[in-house]
């Protein structure tokens, strides 16, 4: 059995992002981690304030965000992603997510900033 991966206190960055999506790798992501419920704030580049909210069960996330940028839009949106350890213990995020406020879709990659 593979060993659950915690989020706590972890702070990670944006690696790639689909060009309908905001988060860079300017956008700074504070996880904290309570059981199985996970919670963000992230902010950088175009990302003013973000929030994000969701399930992670040690290698699974399913999170619901929100967020202003600056130009001060609103967004929000949906992601499912899978969460992994690097070989130098970093974690890695890959996600799939879907703004909910707005058309559009994508796939970005957060790791854990050394």
């Amino acid at each position: 059995m593979t060993e659950s991966i915690s989020l706590d206190g972890r702070t990670l960055a944006g690696v790639t992002n689909s060009d309908t999506g905001e988060v860079s790798e300017d956008t700074r992501f504070e996880f904290e981690q309570e059981g199985d419920r996970i919670y963000a704030h992230y902010t950088g580049g175009d990302i003013v304030d973000g929030h994000l909210v969701g399930t992670f069960d040690g290698r699974e996330l399913d999170i619901r965000y929100s967020q202003i940028n600056s130009e001060n839009e609103t967004a929000s949106g949906h992601s499912v992603g899978t969460v992994e350890l690097l070989d130098d213990g970093r974690v890695r995020i890959e996600d799939e997510w879907e703004w909910e406020s707005q058309d559009g879709s994508g796939e970005s990659v957060l790791e854990e900033i050394a």
